[in-house]
């Protein structure tokens, strides 16, 4: 899959601000890419579904 480079990337707002920042990009077509603000390559693609579980698993506790 190719990544788009016009993509906005954001931090996630558990990042802790410091070199521990995932950021997110809105990615179109049922996908969110996934990258270390660090290193940001590779990506990682989810899909949407898998994406908005983990969100719901880290917000509930389940996932740490």
């Amino acid at each position: 899959m190719i990544i788009r480079s016009d993509l906005s990337w954001t931090k996630s707002s558990y990042s802790d601000g410091g070199n521990n920042c995932v950021e997110v990009a809105h990615g179109g077509s049922g996908v969110m890419p996934v990258r270390d603000s660090k290193r940001p390559d590779p990506v990682i693609v989810v899909g949407g579904h898998t994406w908005t579980a983990f969100v719901s698993g880290v917000k509930s506790g389940d996932v740490a």
